[in-house]
């Protein structure tokens, strides 16, 4: 059940944008976030002047890819010293260690991109923060220097940060690259993302999301986008031009990634003509329920969230 105005509280999430009783306006819903509402906030309202926003606030304004977020993410500050905002919908840490720098994003500050993964790691799982440290690698937002001083460390989520960037790539495009690019790794098939393909007569013929190394078989993320009447004719034409290179392209939804990994696996052994590891299956399956992708592990975060009644 949704906390009702009434009932907002320090800490809490106020359930609705009109929440006459709370101070300040109460985050939107998922489907209606967009990175400029923030800057409709009250001037003051993440108060002390010096605060700045982090976690996966701050990713949305540097304009990450994020993975599946709960029905409703309160918005996340960090400040420096005892005097910290107490707001509905607010979830404030304190700054505990001198960040390298400070962002200005859509006219807002935010904390430095490798402390906002840092806060992040603090609730996410691998695969999520995997998704967002491609998108900062891809926006050039983060350095390896910055990195390693940062995961070297002890502090509170440095342990799965460090194995999310060990499998970063800012290659990736959309949160979707970077699942079948980690599937493939778990499945322990060898790839290379972003790969230009050429005829024998060295005609550039497109782009491939992944290729299988030593192979011809070209392995993409086939998003919504891709189902557009314009998109869909461009990617046969482009399909046919990669056949007759010889190049086997196969196409994959998030539901192959998610919902049906077992059979995913089965198909792409048989096409590699290898011997089918369920074990390899479980790795992958395990990633999943550690990641806001599962149901369960959304509900048990958000659930933090709620419990969440000051900084911390």
């Amino acid at each position: 059940m949704e906390p009702s105005a009434a009932r907002c509280g320090r800490g809490t999430i106020a359930g609705s944008r009109t929440a006459s009783t709370c101070r300040g306006p109460a985050p939107p819903r998922r489907s209606r976030w967009s990175p400029t509402w923030l800057t409709s906030v009250p001037r003051g309202y993440c108060s002390p002047p010096d605060a700045v926003f982090t976690h996966v606030t701050a990713s949305r304004l540097l304009g990450w890819h994020l993975p599946v977020l709960p029905e409703q993410v309160p918005i996340f500050a960090a400040v420096r010293g005892a005097l910290a905002p107490r707001r509905p919908g607010i979830i404030c840490s304190r700054l505990t260690h001198d960040s390298p720098s400070v962002e200005v994003a859509l006219g807002l500050r935010v904390d430095s991109p490798v402390e906002v993964l840092l806060r992040s790691a603090r609730d996410l799982g691998e695969l999520d923060l995997t998704i967002m440290a491609d998108s900062a690698l891809r926006a050039g937002h983060i350095q390896a220097s910055a990195l390693d001083d940062l995961v070297g460390s002890s502090r509170p989520g440095t342990r799965v940060l460090r194995r999310a960037l060990m499998h970063a790539d800012g290659r990736a495009e959309s949160p979707g690259e970077t699942l079948l690019r980690r599937f493939h790794d778990v499945l322990e098939i060898p790839t290379t993302p972003q790969v230009s393909l050429h005829d024998d007569d060295g005609r550039f013929l497109g782009r491939a999301d992944l290729l299988v190394t030593g192979s011809h078989h070209v392995h993409e993320y086939d998003g919504a986008v891709h189902r557009g009447t314009r998109a869909h004719t461009a990617d046969l034409r482009r399909d046919r031009g990669w056949f007759a290179a010889g190049f086997i392209r196969r196409g994959f939804t998030m539901g192959d990634l998610i919902t049906y990994p077992a059979v995913t696996a089965q198909e792409l052994d048989r096409a590699l003509g290898r011997r089918h590891d369920a074990r390899r299956v479980h790795r992958w399956t395990r990633l999943l329920e550690e990641s806001l992708f599962s149901p369960i592990c959304r509900e048990r975060v958000m659930n933090r969230w709620f419990r969440m009644p000051g900084p911390h």
